[in-house]
Protein backbone atom coordinates (compact mmCIF):
# COMPACT_ATOMS: atom_id res chain seq x y z
CA UNK A 1 0.00 0.00 0.00
CA UNK A 2 2.72 2.38 1.02
CA UNK A 3 4.39 2.07 -2.40
CA UNK A 4 1.32 2.68 -4.18
CA UNK A 5 0.91 5.78 -6.49
CA UNK A 6 -1.26 8.50 -6.45
CA UNK A 7 -3.70 6.62 -9.30
CA UNK A 8 -3.14 3.49 -8.07
CA UNK A 9 -4.61 4.38 -5.03
CA UNK A 10 -7.35 6.03 -6.42
CA UNK A 11 -8.37 3.25 -8.69
CA UNK A 12 -8.30 1.08 -5.42
CA UNK A 13 -10.45 4.12 -3.38
CA UNK A 14 -12.48 3.84 -7.05
CA UNK A 15 -13.14 0.76 -6.94
CA UNK A 16 -13.80 -0.23 -3.36
CA UNK A 17 -11.22 -2.21 -3.21
CA UNK A 18 -10.08 -0.07 0.10
CA UNK A 19 -11.86 2.35 1.95
CA UNK A 20 -11.08 6.29 2.79
CA UNK A 21 -11.26 5.15 6.79
CA UNK A 22 -8.79 2.51 5.84
CA UNK A 23 -6.64 4.19 3.60
CA UNK A 24 -6.14 7.01 5.87
CA UNK A 25 -6.04 4.58 8.59
CA UNK A 26 -3.00 3.22 7.35
CA UNK A 27 -0.73 6.22 7.19
CA UNK A 28 -2.38 7.53 10.42
CA UNK A 29 -1.23 4.86 12.10
CA UNK A 30 2.30 5.41 10.25
CA UNK A 31 2.60 8.68 11.67
CA UNK A 32 1.82 8.10 15.13
CA UNK A 33 4.67 4.89 14.51
CA UNK A 34 7.40 6.83 12.91
CA UNK A 35 7.47 10.81 14.06
CA UNK A 36 9.01 9.97 17.27
CA UNK A 37 12.02 8.71 14.79
CA UNK A 38 11.86 11.30 12.35
CA UNK A 39 10.06 14.81 14.19
CA UNK A 40 8.61 15.36 10.38
CA UNK A 41 5.05 16.38 12.20
CA UNK A 42 4.79 19.42 14.57
CA UNK A 43 0.79 18.35 14.59
CA UNK A 44 -0.69 14.94 14.03
CA UNK A 45 -4.00 14.85 14.18
CA UNK A 46 -4.96 12.27 16.75
CA UNK A 47 -8.74 11.91 15.18
CA UNK A 48 -9.01 11.98 11.21
CA UNK A 49 -11.69 14.93 10.75
CA UNK A 50 -14.95 13.31 9.80
CA UNK A 51 -15.89 15.92 7.45
CA UNK A 52 -13.04 15.86 4.90
CA UNK A 53 -13.46 11.65 5.17
CA UNK A 54 -17.59 12.55 4.08
CA UNK A 55 -16.44 14.62 1.52
CA UNK A 56 -13.87 12.22 0.11
CA UNK A 57 -16.80 9.44 -0.08
CA UNK A 58 -19.16 11.74 -1.55
CA UNK A 59 -16.69 12.73 -4.33
CA UNK A 60 -15.73 9.38 -4.78
CA UNK A 61 -19.20 8.21 -5.48
CA UNK A 62 -19.39 11.36 -8.33
CA UNK A 63 -16.18 9.95 -10.01
CA UNK A 64 -13.44 11.95 -11.55
CA UNK A 65 -11.81 12.84 -8.44
CA UNK A 66 -8.36 11.39 -8.90
CA UNK A 67 -7.29 12.94 -5.03
CA UNK A 68 -10.51 12.04 -3.27
CA UNK A 69 -9.95 10.30 -0.27
CA UNK A 70 -6.08 10.32 -0.68
CA UNK A 71 -3.85 11.78 2.89
CA UNK A 72 -1.51 14.37 2.82
CA UNK A 73 -0.03 16.99 5.05
CA UNK A 74 0.36 20.34 4.85
CA UNK A 75 3.65 22.53 5.53
CA UNK A 76 3.35 24.23 8.71
CA UNK A 77 2.95 27.88 7.09
CA UNK A 78 0.23 27.28 5.09
CA UNK A 79 -3.04 28.73 7.75
CA UNK A 80 -5.25 25.65 8.30
CA UNK A 81 -8.65 26.75 9.72
CA UNK A 82 -8.75 25.42 13.67
CA UNK A 83 -5.38 23.97 13.51
CA UNK A 84 -2.40 25.25 14.93
CA UNK A 85 -0.05 27.18 12.29
CA UNK A 86 3.25 27.69 14.01
CA UNK A 87 5.67 28.45 11.24
CA UNK A 88 8.51 26.28 13.67
CA UNK A 89 8.30 29.42 15.71
CA UNK A 90 7.37 30.29 19.40
CA UNK A 91 6.33 33.26 18.04
CA UNK A 92 3.31 31.17 16.82
CA UNK A 93 3.40 28.36 19.16
CA UNK A 94 -0.34 29.07 19.51
CA UNK A 95 -1.45 30.67 16.41
CA UNK A 96 -4.85 28.82 15.60
CA UNK A 97 -6.20 30.19 12.04
CA UNK A 98 -9.36 31.49 11.57
CA UNK A 99 -9.41 30.08 8.01
CA UNK A 100 -7.45 27.90 5.12
CA UNK A 101 -4.97 29.38 2.85
CA UNK A 102 -5.98 29.23 -0.14
CA UNK A 103 -3.73 26.01 -1.24
CA UNK A 104 -5.27 23.98 1.66
CA UNK A 105 -8.44 24.80 0.60
CA UNK A 106 -8.47 23.84 -2.69
CA UNK A 107 -6.66 20.21 -1.63
CA UNK A 108 -9.61 20.14 0.33
CA UNK A 109 -12.23 20.65 -2.09
CA UNK A 110 -10.07 17.89 -4.42
CA UNK A 111 -11.32 15.64 -1.21
CA UNK A 112 -7.98 15.36 0.29
CA UNK A 113 -7.57 14.32 3.53
CA UNK A 114 -5.32 16.09 6.15
CA UNK A 115 -3.34 14.12 9.26
CA UNK A 116 -1.07 16.59 10.14
CA UNK A 117 1.33 19.52 9.94
CA UNK A 118 4.67 19.36 8.61
CA UNK A 119 8.10 20.52 10.59
CA UNK A 120 9.66 23.23 9.09
CA UNK A 121 13.14 25.94 9.54
CA UNK A 122 11.39 28.98 11.70
CA UNK A 123 9.51 30.58 9.42
CA UNK A 124 11.23 28.67 6.34
CA UNK A 125 14.82 30.34 7.20
CA UNK A 126 17.38 27.96 6.96
CA UNK A 127 18.57 24.64 4.56
CA UNK A 128 18.67 22.20 7.38
CA UNK A 129 15.68 21.91 9.21
CA UNK A 130 17.40 22.85 12.36
CA UNK A 131 16.06 25.88 13.19
CA UNK A 132 12.63 24.79 14.54
CA UNK A 133 11.56 26.05 18.00
CA UNK A 134 10.01 22.11 18.07
CA UNK A 135 12.87 20.22 17.10
CA UNK A 136 15.32 19.43 14.19
CA UNK A 137 14.12 16.83 12.02
CA UNK A 138 15.89 13.92 11.29
CA UNK A 139 16.58 12.47 7.52
CA UNK A 140 14.70 8.78 7.40
CA UNK A 141 17.86 7.52 5.04
CA UNK A 142 20.29 8.29 8.46
CA UNK A 143 19.06 9.67 11.55
CA UNK A 144 22.12 11.18 11.86
CA UNK A 145 21.77 13.89 9.23
CA UNK A 146 19.84 16.46 7.78
CA UNK A 147 16.57 15.81 5.81
CA UNK A 148 17.28 19.80 3.99
CA UNK A 149 15.53 22.74 4.48
CA UNK A 150 13.04 24.53 5.13
CA UNK A 151 10.32 22.17 3.74
CA UNK A 152 12.20 18.96 5.69
CA UNK A 153 9.59 17.99 7.83
CA UNK A 154 7.33 17.73 4.25
CA UNK A 155 10.34 15.98 2.91
CA UNK A 156 10.90 13.69 5.64
CA UNK A 157 7.04 12.45 5.97
CA UNK A 158 7.35 11.37 2.10
CA UNK A 159 10.58 9.72 2.14
CA UNK A 160 9.36 7.84 5.04
CA UNK A 161 6.15 6.76 3.43
CA UNK A 162 4.17 8.30 6.65
CA UNK A 163 2.26 10.37 3.98
CA UNK A 164 2.20 9.94 -0.22
CA UNK A 165 1.63 13.55 -0.69
CA UNK A 166 3.21 16.85 1.32
CA UNK A 167 2.63 20.81 0.44
CA UNK A 168 6.13 22.84 0.72
CA UNK A 169 6.94 25.74 -0.18
CA UNK A 170 10.31 26.98 -1.41
CA UNK A 171 12.00 30.62 -1.50
CA UNK A 172 15.74 29.72 -2.91
CA UNK A 173 15.79 26.03 -2.86
CA UNK A 174 13.39 24.67 0.00
CA UNK A 175 11.08 22.42 -1.87
CA UNK A 176 14.36 21.15 -4.27
CA UNK A 177 17.17 20.33 -1.93
CA UNK A 178 15.11 18.27 1.14
CA UNK A 179 13.27 16.49 -1.69
CA UNK A 180 17.28 15.36 -3.41
CA UNK A 181 18.31 15.16 0.09
CA UNK A 182 15.38 12.63 1.00
CA UNK A 183 15.54 10.96 -2.46
CA UNK A 184 11.74 12.24 -3.36
CA UNK A 185 10.07 14.49 -6.52
CA UNK A 186 9.39 18.37 -5.17
CA UNK A 187 8.82 20.85 -7.38
CA UNK A 188 8.39 24.60 -7.20
CA UNK A 189 6.38 25.66 -9.64
CA UNK A 190 6.37 29.30 -11.46
CA UNK A 191 6.22 32.34 -9.23
CA UNK A 192 2.57 33.38 -9.48
CA UNK A 193 1.12 29.59 -10.68
CA UNK A 194 0.22 28.60 -6.52
CA UNK A 195 -1.63 31.34 -4.94
CA UNK A 196 0.05 32.90 -1.43
CA UNK A 197 -3.15 33.64 0.06
CA UNK A 198 -3.15 32.51 3.89
CA UNK A 199 1.10 31.30 3.38
CA UNK A 200 2.78 33.26 5.97
CA UNK A 201 5.47 35.27 4.03
CA UNK A 202 9.13 35.15 4.06
CA UNK A 203 10.52 36.89 1.14
CA UNK A 204 7.12 37.72 -0.98
CA UNK A 205 8.74 38.41 -4.20
CA UNK A 206 10.43 34.46 -3.47
CA UNK A 207 7.98 32.56 -1.55
CA UNK A 208 6.01 30.00 -3.83
CA UNK A 209 4.12 26.78 -2.73
CA UNK A 210 4.70 23.31 -4.42
CA UNK A 211 4.40 19.84 -3.95
CA UNK A 212 6.26 16.77 -2.72
CA UNK A 213 5.72 13.18 -3.60
CA UNK A 214 7.48 9.58 -4.57
CA UNK A 215 6.90 10.44 -8.00
CA UNK A 216 6.36 13.18 -11.03
CA UNK A 217 3.42 12.03 -11.95
CA UNK A 218 1.84 12.37 -8.01
CA UNK A 219 3.05 15.80 -8.19
CA UNK A 220 1.70 16.54 -11.38
CA UNK A 221 -1.65 15.75 -9.93
CA UNK A 222 -1.45 17.81 -6.98
CA UNK A 223 -0.28 20.66 -8.88
CA UNK A 224 -3.07 20.53 -10.98
CA UNK A 225 -5.54 20.95 -8.20
CA UNK A 226 -3.74 23.48 -5.88
CA UNK A 227 -3.05 25.97 -9.24
CA UNK A 228 -4.80 28.50 -10.98
CA UNK A 229 -5.71 32.66 -10.28
CA UNK A 230 -6.60 33.38 -6.70
CA UNK A 231 -8.04 37.18 -6.76
CA UNK A 232 -7.18 36.81 -2.83
CA UNK A 233 -3.69 37.12 -3.72
CA UNK A 234 -1.86 40.54 -5.74
CA UNK A 235 1.34 38.08 -6.81
CA UNK A 236 -1.27 35.37 -8.48
CA UNK A 237 -0.79 35.05 -12.11
CA UNK A 238 -3.12 35.42 -14.63
CA UNK A 239 -3.16 32.04 -15.83
CA UNK A 240 -5.29 29.14 -16.46
CA UNK A 241 -5.38 26.31 -13.95
CA UNK A 242 -2.90 23.86 -15.02
CA UNK A 243 -3.57 20.91 -15.97
CA UNK A 244 -1.35 17.86 -15.81
CA UNK A 245 -1.26 15.63 -19.25
CA UNK A 246 1.09 12.06 -17.90
CA UNK A 247 3.54 11.05 -21.01
CA UNK A 248 2.14 8.15 -22.78
CA UNK A 249 5.75 6.89 -23.33
CA UNK A 250 9.13 7.32 -22.08
CA UNK A 251 10.52 8.90 -25.60
CA UNK A 252 11.66 12.68 -25.46
CA UNK A 253 12.29 12.92 -28.93
CA UNK A 254 12.69 16.45 -30.38
CA UNK A 255 13.41 18.27 -26.45
CA UNK A 256 15.72 20.49 -25.91
CA UNK A 257 17.99 19.66 -23.00
CA UNK A 258 20.19 22.34 -21.28
CA UNK A 259 23.23 21.01 -19.64
CA UNK A 260 25.26 23.98 -17.91
CA UNK A 261 28.59 21.71 -18.14
CA UNK A 262 31.08 24.11 -15.12
CA UNK A 263 27.98 23.42 -12.65
CA UNK A 264 28.70 19.64 -13.05
CA UNK A 265 32.76 20.42 -13.59
CA UNK A 266 32.60 22.38 -10.32
CA UNK A 267 31.46 19.59 -7.92
CA UNK A 268 34.00 18.13 -5.56
CA UNK A 269 31.86 14.86 -4.61
CA UNK A 270 32.26 12.16 -7.55
CA UNK A 271 29.25 10.40 -6.63
CA UNK A 272 27.04 13.25 -7.53
CA UNK A 273 29.03 13.91 -10.50
CA UNK A 274 28.61 10.47 -11.68
CA UNK A 275 24.84 9.97 -10.99
CA UNK A 276 24.31 13.76 -12.50
CA UNK A 277 26.27 12.40 -15.24
CA UNK A 278 24.59 9.11 -15.73
CA UNK A 279 21.06 10.72 -14.90
CA UNK A 280 21.61 13.75 -18.40
CA UNK A 281 22.38 10.15 -20.30
CA UNK A 282 19.77 8.38 -19.61
CA UNK A 283 17.30 11.93 -20.78
CA UNK A 284 19.91 11.70 -23.88
CA UNK A 285 18.96 7.88 -24.23
CA UNK A 286 15.57 8.76 -24.08
CA UNK A 287 15.61 10.78 -27.02
CA UNK A 288 16.40 14.25 -25.56
CA UNK A 289 19.09 16.37 -27.40
CA UNK A 290 21.98 17.43 -25.32
CA UNK A 291 22.52 21.78 -25.83
CA UNK A 292 25.96 23.04 -23.52
CA UNK A 293 24.02 26.58 -22.18
CA UNK A 294 26.02 29.13 -20.41
CA UNK A 295 24.31 31.25 -17.34
CA UNK A 296 26.94 33.88 -16.88
CA UNK A 297 25.80 35.71 -14.22
CA UNK A 298 24.50 32.50 -11.88
CA UNK A 299 27.51 32.79 -9.91
CA UNK A 300 26.30 36.20 -8.53
CA UNK A 301 22.93 34.69 -7.07
CA UNK A 302 23.49 33.96 -3.53
CA UNK A 303 25.07 36.93 -2.87
CA UNK A 304 22.19 38.86 -4.33
CA UNK A 305 19.96 36.32 -2.59
CA UNK A 306 20.82 36.66 0.77
CA UNK A 307 20.82 40.41 0.48
CA UNK A 308 16.85 40.86 -1.25
CA UNK A 309 15.55 37.67 1.06
CA UNK A 310 16.58 38.91 4.31
CA UNK A 311 15.69 42.44 3.18
CA UNK A 312 11.98 41.30 2.62
CA UNK A 313 11.99 39.18 5.99
CA UNK A 314 12.60 41.97 7.67
CA UNK A 315 9.79 43.92 6.31
CA UNK A 316 7.08 40.88 6.43
CA UNK A 317 8.14 39.63 9.83
CA UNK A 318 8.01 43.36 11.74
CA UNK A 319 4.17 42.62 12.02
CA UNK A 320 5.33 40.25 14.77
CA UNK A 321 5.73 42.82 17.84
CA UNK A 322 3.90 41.38 20.53
CA UNK A 323 0.84 43.62 19.98
CA UNK A 324 -1.49 42.19 18.00
CA UNK A 325 0.61 40.04 16.00
CA UNK A 326 2.07 36.79 17.49
CA UNK A 327 3.80 36.21 20.90
CA UNK A 328 3.68 38.78 23.36
CA UNK A 329 6.42 38.95 26.13
CA UNK A 330 4.99 38.57 30.20
CA UNK A 331 8.21 41.11 31.40
CA UNK A 332 6.83 44.48 30.19
CA UNK A 333 8.15 47.88 31.66
CA UNK A 334 7.55 50.32 28.49
CA UNK A 335 6.91 49.93 24.92
CA UNK A 336 10.37 49.46 23.94
CA UNK A 337 10.82 46.95 26.19
CA UNK A 338 7.26 45.26 24.83
CA UNK A 339 8.74 44.83 21.02
CA UNK A 340 12.47 43.92 22.36
CA UNK A 341 11.31 41.26 24.94
CA UNK A 342 8.42 39.61 22.85
CA UNK A 343 10.73 39.27 19.31
CA UNK A 344 13.61 38.10 20.84
CA UNK A 345 11.35 35.60 22.59
CA UNK A 346 9.75 34.69 19.58
CA UNK A 347 12.29 34.58 17.34
CA UNK A 348 14.56 31.84 16.97
CA UNK A 349 18.74 33.36 16.27
CA UNK A 350 18.38 32.61 12.81
CA UNK A 351 15.25 34.61 11.86
CA UNK A 352 17.06 37.26 14.25
CA UNK A 353 19.78 36.72 11.96
CA UNK A 354 18.02 37.62 8.91
CA UNK A 355 16.18 39.92 10.23
CA UNK A 356 18.74 42.42 11.24
CA UNK A 357 21.04 41.76 8.28
CA UNK A 358 17.84 42.74 5.70
CA UNK A 359 16.78 46.01 8.22
CA UNK A 360 20.45 46.97 7.62
CA UNK A 361 20.18 46.50 3.80
CA UNK A 362 17.28 48.62 3.42
CA UNK A 363 18.48 51.28 5.54
CA UNK A 364 19.43 54.90 4.58
CA UNK A 365 23.01 55.08 3.14
CA UNK A 366 22.92 51.09 2.11
CA UNK A 367 20.01 50.84 -0.23
CA UNK A 368 21.38 51.67 -3.45
CA UNK A 369 24.73 50.04 -2.45
CA UNK A 370 23.46 46.67 -1.50
CA UNK A 371 19.54 45.97 -2.14
CA UNK A 372 19.34 48.24 -5.53
CA UNK A 373 22.41 46.28 -7.00
CA UNK A 374 20.72 43.29 -5.57
CA UNK A 375 17.77 43.71 -7.89
CA UNK A 376 19.81 44.63 -10.87
CA UNK A 377 21.49 41.62 -10.37
CA UNK A 378 18.71 39.27 -10.35
CA UNK A 379 17.28 40.60 -13.55
CA UNK A 380 20.68 40.00 -14.90
CA UNK A 381 19.98 36.34 -13.66
CA UNK A 382 16.64 36.48 -15.27
CA UNK A 383 18.00 37.50 -18.81
CA UNK A 384 20.58 35.20 -18.64
CA UNK A 385 17.62 32.04 -18.24
CA UNK A 386 15.43 33.80 -21.21
CA UNK A 387 18.83 33.91 -23.52
CA UNK A 388 19.24 30.35 -22.89
CA UNK A 389 15.46 29.19 -23.44
CA UNK A 390 15.83 30.72 -26.90
CA UNK A 391 17.77 27.53 -27.27
CA UNK A 392 16.40 24.98 -25.39
CA UNK A 393 13.06 23.50 -23.56
CA UNK A 394 14.58 21.98 -20.52
CA UNK A 395 17.69 22.66 -18.07
CA UNK A 396 19.44 20.19 -16.49
CA UNK A 397 21.73 20.29 -13.73
CA UNK A 398 22.58 19.29 -9.77
CA UNK A 399 20.41 20.20 -7.14
CA UNK A 400 22.90 20.02 -4.16
CA UNK A 401 26.97 20.39 -4.06
CA UNK A 402 26.70 17.40 -1.10
CA UNK A 403 24.36 14.91 0.06
CA UNK A 404 22.80 15.36 3.61
CA UNK A 405 25.15 16.62 6.04
CA UNK A 406 25.05 15.19 9.21
CA UNK A 407 23.27 17.52 11.86
CA UNK A 408 25.13 20.20 13.72
CA UNK A 409 28.46 19.88 10.40
CA UNK A 410 27.03 23.66 9.31
CA UNK A 411 26.25 25.39 12.75
CA UNK A 412 28.92 28.44 12.49
CA UNK A 413 29.41 30.73 9.77
CA UNK A 414 27.59 30.47 5.48
CA UNK A 415 28.91 27.39 4.12
CA UNK A 416 25.53 26.37 4.82
CA UNK A 417 24.24 29.48 2.36
CA UNK A 418 26.77 28.57 -0.10
CA UNK A 419 24.74 24.54 -0.63
CA UNK A 420 21.98 26.88 -2.39
CA UNK A 421 24.36 28.03 -5.55
CA UNK A 422 22.07 25.59 -7.91
CA UNK A 423 18.47 26.29 -6.90
CA UNK A 424 18.77 29.93 -5.53
CA UNK A 425 19.20 31.30 -9.72
CA UNK A 426 16.10 30.15 -10.72
CA UNK A 427 14.07 30.94 -7.74
CA UNK A 428 15.61 34.63 -8.52
CA UNK A 429 14.11 34.25 -11.98
CA UNK A 430 10.97 32.73 -10.50
CA UNK A 431 10.90 29.83 -12.59
CA UNK A 432 9.30 26.03 -12.37
CA UNK A 433 11.77 23.72 -11.28
CA UNK A 434 11.82 20.12 -9.81
CA UNK A 435 14.26 17.88 -7.76
CA UNK A 436 13.95 14.08 -8.98
CA UNK A 437 15.60 10.98 -7.42
CA UNK A 438 18.47 9.64 -9.71
CA UNK A 439 20.60 7.01 -7.43
CA UNK A 440 22.77 6.95 -4.27
CA UNK A 441 26.37 7.89 -3.11
CA UNK A 442 27.56 6.84 0.00
CA UNK A 443 24.03 5.34 1.08
CA UNK A 444 22.51 8.33 0.79
CA UNK A 445 20.28 10.27 -2.27
CA UNK A 446 20.94 12.52 -4.69
CA UNK A 447 18.73 14.76 -7.13
CA UNK A 448 18.67 16.29 -10.17
CA UNK A 449 17.33 19.34 -11.08
CA UNK A 450 14.92 20.38 -13.93
CA UNK A 451 14.41 23.87 -14.55
CA UNK A 452 11.53 25.24 -17.09
CA UNK A 453 10.90 28.19 -18.66
CA UNK A 454 8.30 30.57 -17.09
CA UNK A 455 4.82 28.32 -16.77
CA UNK A 456 6.31 25.45 -18.87
CA UNK A 457 5.53 23.17 -15.54
CA UNK A 458 4.29 20.68 -18.27
CA UNK A 459 7.57 20.41 -19.80
CA UNK A 460 9.50 19.40 -16.68
CA UNK A 461 6.95 17.28 -14.61
CA UNK A 462 7.13 15.51 -18.36
CA UNK A 463 10.88 14.75 -18.62
CA UNK A 464 11.04 13.71 -15.05
CA UNK A 465 8.32 11.47 -15.78
CA UNK A 466 10.04 9.75 -18.75
CA UNK A 467 12.51 9.09 -16.81
CA UNK A 468 10.81 7.68 -13.85
CA UNK A 469 9.44 5.48 -16.40
CA UNK A 470 12.77 4.05 -17.09
CA UNK A 471 14.21 4.02 -13.21
CA UNK A 472 12.87 3.28 -9.90
CA UNK A 473 14.91 5.63 -7.79
CA UNK A 474 11.20 7.33 -7.17
CA UNK A 475 9.98 3.28 -5.89
CA UNK A 476 12.84 3.27 -3.03
CA UNK A 477 12.61 4.32 0.80
CA UNK A 478 14.63 3.47 3.53
CA UNK A 479 14.16 -0.05 4.91
CA UNK A 480 13.65 1.13 8.55
CA UNK A 481 10.43 2.62 7.29
CA UNK A 482 9.01 -0.53 5.20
Amino acid sequence: MINLSVRAMSAMLESKQISVQELCGVYSDRTQAFNADTNALITIHAELNAAELLQAQALLKQGGHPLAGIPLVHKDLFCTHGVKTTCGSNMLAEFVPPYNATVVQKLSDQGMVSIGKANMDEFAMGSSNEHSAFGLVSNPWDLSRVPGGSSGGSAAAVAARMVPIATGTDTGGSIRQPAAFCGITGIKPSYGRVSRYGMVAFASSLDQGGVMAPSADDCGLVLSAMSGHDPLDSTSAQQPQFDWQKPKTPDSKGLKVGVVSAWIEDLQDEGIKQRTLEAIAQLQANGAELVEIDLPHADLAISAYYVLAPAECSSNLSRFDGVRFGHQTEHVTDLESLYRQSRSEGFGQEVQKRIMIGAWALSSGYYDAYYLKAQKVRRLISDDFKQAFSQVDVIACPVSPEVAFKHGDKSEGVSMYQADKFTIPASLAGLPCLSMPIGFTQGLPVGLQLIGNYFAEQSILSLADQYQQQTNFHLQFPEAFA
